[in-house]
């Protein structure tokens, strides 16, 4: 039996919905997948080992590698400091400890973007909200721009788009990243992954629509309406900085199209994400097995598209909170070509992301007829 198919044990940090869909696809191939997280009923639970405690304590992180062959990840907020030691001690860490303390950072992130010539957005630093008030105070710092958390911000959270001076009030205590606030045209995202032999594969850019009050993913097209050129443009910025950053894993870059057609990266995660769910069902890899391809030293599968997809996350709805009560899903699941994905999270609250749905087609308008009827009538309430 190939190596990469042996019963050593990996590691995943993180046991959320991320990280259920990779142990899915690992059971595919009978892998022996540990996963760490600190709640009980997370969702990896189902179709992998768990163990109780939590990734960003040291102690518990060195622990939890000492008998693993290779670590991954499925969120960046995990203890770095015991990454470090563990791959002194030859254990393989995918990403690796440095892209990772570079990327979980905002600030740092920002920064070695503007270091390798990648275009993004102007951006300062800050230290607290005080320091925001007093540079907008000088006039040093003019309205509006985007607050965000450097660090432990995710769906929607350590985000604050300042449009005006009276929005100063609701800013965020913390070191924080301040942008310019960009006239976007489009928002997309692009999937790279890297194995271990340095082979690097892109998949078609996604075009992503925002929830505006939750910032929050509603839905995405795949793939995006765009420019050829803009398409090109984004899938080698994604394959230059996996290679700048030595990634051996996926990375999903996300970027804004400006008004002038400029392509600017957002934000980058070095793990699978929220942008290539639809990879499940509408490419020839999903982001799961294909993550796993690279860490274990695989060949990388093909990533075209399969036909249109339309990605929607299924949120909390506003005014419920409790048991988790699936309206609709009956009907929905009679439609052709539409695949429903429950995270296993037993509670609802508004905007709590508990699940997604791809709705697959020959053409754009049919896809996008069905995600419509879908969208009306799948909804998650207590």
């Amino acid at each position: 039996m190939d190596s990469a198919f042996d019963s050593s044990p990996v590691g995943i940090l993180g046991g959320g919905q991320l990280g259920k869909m990779l142990a899915q696809a690992g059971a595919d191939w009978n892998l022996n997948l540990h996963v760490l997280d600190p709640a009980e009923d997370c969702p990896a639970a189902c179709c992998a080992k768990q163990t109780l405690g939590d990734f960003r304590d040291y102690e518990t992180v060195l622990k939890f590698g000492a008998d693993k062959k290779i670590i991954t990840i499925e969120i960046e907020d995990v203890n770095t400091k015991a990454l470090e030691v563990l791959s002194g001690k030859g254990i393989r860490i995918y990403p690796g400890p440095e892209a990772l303390g570079i990327i979980k950072d905002k600030g740092s992130q920002k920064q070695f973007l503007q270091s390798q010539g990648i275009p993004t957005s102007e951006f300062s630093l800050t230290s607290s909200r005080q320091e925001i008030e007093n540079l907008v105070r000088e006039n040093k710092l003019q309205t509006p721009f985007v607050q965000k958390l450097r660090t432990s911000g995710y769906d929607g959270r350590g985000v604050l788009m300042v449009n005006s001076p009276a929005d100063l009030n609701l800013l965020l205590e913390g070191p924080s990243l301040i942008e310019e606030k960009i006239r976007v045209q489009t928002e997309i995202a692009v999937l790279a992954a890297r194995n271990t032999h340095g082979e690097v594969a892109t998949y078609e850019p996604v075009e992503m629509i925002f929830h505006p009050e939750a910032n929050l993913l509603l839905y995405q097209e795949s793939p995006a309406s765009i420019s050829p050129a803009a398409a090109s443009r984004a899938r080698k910025i994604a394959a230059d900085l996996i290679h700048s950053m030595k990634i051996i894993g996926l990375l999903a870059v996300e970027f804004l199209i400006d008004e002038n057609d400029q392509v600017l990266v957002n934000e980058v995660a070095p793990r699978p994400h929220n942008s290539g769910h639809h990879t499940i069902e509408g490419n020839l890899t999903s982001q799961y097995h294909q993550h796993l391809r690279c860490i274990l030293g695989l060949p990388l599968g093909l990533t075209q598209v399969t036909g249109h997809t339309v990605l929607i996350n299924l949120l909390g709805e506003p005014g419920f909170s409790g048991p988790a009560k699936y309206q609709g899903i009956d009907s929905c699941l009679a439609l052709p070509g539409v695949y429903v994905h429950l995270y296993g999270k037993k509670e609802t609250r508004p905007w709590r992301k508990l699940g997604h749905v791809n709705i697959l087609g020959k053409t754009r308008e049919d896809v996008k007829e069905k995600a419509d009827w879908v969208r009306n009538h799948l909804k998650v309430i207590s």
